[in-house]
């Protein structure tokens, strides 16, 4: 297996003992490596920079900065890796924050092993994931959210940028866009970051999801 597919991981979590067993679990999988660990959400904010990883797996509740607050933060520093809440909370509110702040999906700590890594492999290739019992919460954040702005704006995206953003509907990776359009993953980044800018986004969730509605596919 090489390097472009393999998912390298960043575990945030404030418990040590969540995070070795998390560690653990994901090491037995040959396309799933942990590469760093964070027990804060200033942490993280440190460790997403320095290893650059293609998904954050983070709790909610943190003393300090806590999940929510560090999505948010990682989103304005135009981190773009794949970011899953993992968590006990199933409070609608919490849901809908973490969606709106930009994670790209939210599972609940009571999912059995093999569903976990199930779901972080649907996040890494650019599904949404979301532990089942939530789907209607997310419908809800679906509804409510505002199009005519976003409707506006898609006009001035380039036609690259509209390119990017089908595939990202589509689930491909930035790796994955960067072997389709034949331009380097780095280019794939700035196309990303410039397509939610405009779209008023703040996670590829949201872009994919707002692709679907508009039938732009």
């Amino acid at each position: 297996m090489t390097d472009a597919e393999i998912t390298r991981i960043l575990l945030v979590d404030d418990h040590p003992m969540m995070r070795r067993g998390l560690r653990d679990l994901l090491e037995l999988e040959d396309d799933l490596k942990p590469v760093g660990e964070a027990g804060s959400g200033e942490q993280a904010l440190e460790l997403a920079d320095s290893l650059e990883p293609d998904l954050i797996l983070m709790d909610l509740n943190m003393p300090g900065m806590d999940g929510l607050e560090t999505v948010r933060c990682l989103r304005q520093r135009g981190v773009d890796a794949r970011i899953i809440m993992f968590t006990v909370s199933d409070d609608q509110g919490h849901v809908l924050e973490a969606l709106r702040n930009g994670a790209d999906g939210y599972l609940l700590k009571d999912m059995d092993a093999e569903q976990l890594v199930e779901h972080i492999r649907l996040a890494a290739h650019g599904k949404l994931a979301l532990s089942p019992e939530l789907t209607m919460v997310l419908a809800q954040a679906i509804r409510e959210r505002p199009k005519s702005a976003q409707q506006n704006q898609a006009v001035a995206l380039t036609k690259r940028e509209k390119d990017v953003l089908k595939l990202i509907a589509k689930g491909y990776s930035n790796k994955m866009i960067a072997r389709r359009l034949d331009i380097t993953e780095g280019t794939v980044k700035v196309h990303v970051k410039r397509l939610l800018n405009k779209l008023g986004m703040r996670s590829r969730t949201e872009a994919a999801v707002w692709v679907v509605e508009n039938n732009l596919q």
